[in-house]
């Protein structure tokens, strides 16, 4: 596996490119996105567990049913949540739009909005730019780069990537792009991303794979708790790799699922990293559990925590808060068995030793937490389970962003 650049637009076939459009009328930065692929994709995706879904949500479900895609439309500074029958009329025809640019069915276009919850959306801005948002796409890092502008809120850095790996002797890439650092929780964080590649595969394998690849990635990552009302990860494969179509589980499978985990968790660290106000990544890594979903529950515990999030923004080696989130969890576990840890650039640090105190200089433990990048390292002394989360420290700056999010 290698990165290669260019995003949703190093596979074969994709073009992508974003405009601003006048969504919010306090913002000047690109707000309208589409992604398109010159061929009838394999799709799959997945959606928000929130109760209350986005009409962009409702209707791409039911597009979804098809499993066919062409291209995906998507807008910031509006969730078009909470609107009523008049949010998925605008929906609806955000789809339209986009299809009637390409001559394609409105069925075979996703549609994601992300922003305000409760405001009508301006569709008629939409409408109004369809041609020049059509003008903008463009089949190189640039689409991309304009696309993955115009799906931001509150993100200040981007989060993209892209791979390559052989199948059946012949390149395939994959590459992605999300948005999303503030309402962001396990079970499908909040957050909009898409995905492309140019493999040849069948739909239920398509589908396996990203369920496998969201289990390990952005349901564990976490930044305050909150899921929202708009949440959608989808993947699109134009088959024009040239691969023979892998339509069984096998080598070629596995090797094609374990590089969609791999751009996942980039992209969901890239999340983590980004989360509203935080100052540091925060990695737990936990092994020693009775199995990987005990492993990611106690994992997801801790991270959440925003107790132990809080010590991470002091740096404070505050250990018991650790095992305090994984008392609540729900997992099984002895802990007489535990053991913490802390590791950063600037060392390791062992503070628990079988559920208690581990001597350990306090210096070098705030030491190592007052790095940009710190890990929590646990070992519950139970089994062969192993899983990893992420998250951010809990800082000031979230309740100021947080505070005044709709002006």
């Amino acid at each position: 596996m290698k990165e290669v650049s260019g995003g949703v637009c190093a596979p074969r076939g994709f073009r992508a490119g974003g405009i601003w459009c006048g969504i919010k009328a306090s913002s000047r930065k690109r707000d309208l996105a589409l992604i398109y692929s010159e061929k009838p994709c394999t799709a799959a995706a997945m959606f928000t567990t929130n109760k209350v879904k986005a009409a962009s949500v409702l209707v791409s479900m039911e597009h979804l049913k098809g499993g066919v895609l062409r291209a995906v439309i998507a807008n910031s500074g509006n969730a078009n949540a909470c609107t009523g029958e008049a949010g998925i009329a605008a929906a609806r025809k955000m789809a339209g739009l986009a299809a009637d640019l390409f001559a394609i069915r409105p069925e075979e276009v996703a549609v994601a909005s992300t922003g305000v919850i409760g405001v009508p959306l301006p569709v008629a801005a939409i409408e109004n730019s369809a041609e020049s948002l059509a003008d903008s796409l463009r089949a190189d890092e640039s689409g991309h780069a304009a696309a993955l502008e115009a799906i931001m809120t509150t993100d200040t850095r981007k989060k993209d990537g892209a791979v390559e790996v052989e199948i059946d002797g012949k390149p395939v890439r994959l590459g992605g792009m999300v948005k999303g650092s503030g309402m962001i929780h396990p079970n499908m964080a909040t957050m909009l991303g898409f995905i492309t590649t140019d493999a040849a595969i069948s739909r239920e394998l398509l589908d396996k794979a990203l369920r496998r690849a969201v289990k390990r990635s952005f349901n564990r990552v976490t930044v305050d708790g909150d899921t929202s009302t708009n949440d959608t990860i989808l993947v699109m494969a134009s088959g024009m790799a040239g691969n023979a179509p892998i339509a069984a589980e096998g080598p070629h499978w596995e090797i094609f699922a374990d590089a969609l985990e791999h751009l996942c968790v980039t992209l969901a660290r890239a999340m983590a990293r980004d989360g509203e106000g935080a100052a540091r990544l925060v990695t737990v890594r936990l092994t020693g559990a009775a199995t990987e979903d005990a492993a990611g529950t106690l994992a997801r515990a801790v991270a959440s925590s925003n107790l132990v999030k809080a010590a991470c923004f002091g740096a404070d080696a505050n250990w018991g808060r650790i095992l305090c989130a994984m008392g609540y969890s729900g997992a099984d576990f002895d802990p007489a068995a535990v053991d913490v840890g802390f590791a950063s650039c600037a060392g390791e640090i062992q503070v628990c030793s079988a559920g208690v105190a581990a001597p350990f200089s306090e210096e070098k433990a705030k030491e190592i937490l007052s790095q940009e990048e710190i890990e929590i390292v646990i070992s519950a002394g139970q089994g062969a389970g192993a899983a990893t989360a992420w998250g951010c420290d809990l800082t000031y700056d979230y309740v100021k962003i947080n505070g005044d999010y709709r002006s």
